[in-house]
């Protein structure tokens, strides 16, 4: 999908690790939510509360998933789920731009 229509857009970014993450929050009429964002490189751990679904745009990163042994590598485009109320681990290799989708259980 390359557009969003009929939504509502928060003004105020969401920065994390010092500007290296951001994004903007994407508000849906059915009250569903998206963040549409930039990683710069680097080596972040977030922490969820909802399942999410990421799907990155373009870009190159490695992914540790909870419970996973191996890191996933994803060039250009690709996504990954992750559960709720876990951690997971991103190695960025390049600029990277993402939406992440939050859903229900």
């Amino acid at each position: 999908m390359s557009q969003f229509n009929q939504v509502s857009v928060v003004t105020k970014a969401n920065i994390y690790f010092d500007g290296k993450v951001t994004s903007r929050t994407v508000l849906f009429p059915d009250g569903t939510k998206k963040t549409l964002g930039i990683m710069l490189p680097g080596q972040y751990e977030f922490g969820t509360d909802a399942k999410e679904l990421m799907e990155i745009q373009a870009g190159e990163l490695k992914v540790l998933l909870p419970g996973a042994s191996e890191w996933l590598h994803i060039s250009g485009e690709g996504n990954f789920t992750v559960p709720a109320k876990a951690k997971f681990k991103l190695d960025v290799l390049t600029v990277t731009d993402y939406i992440c989708s939050y859903m229900a259980e």
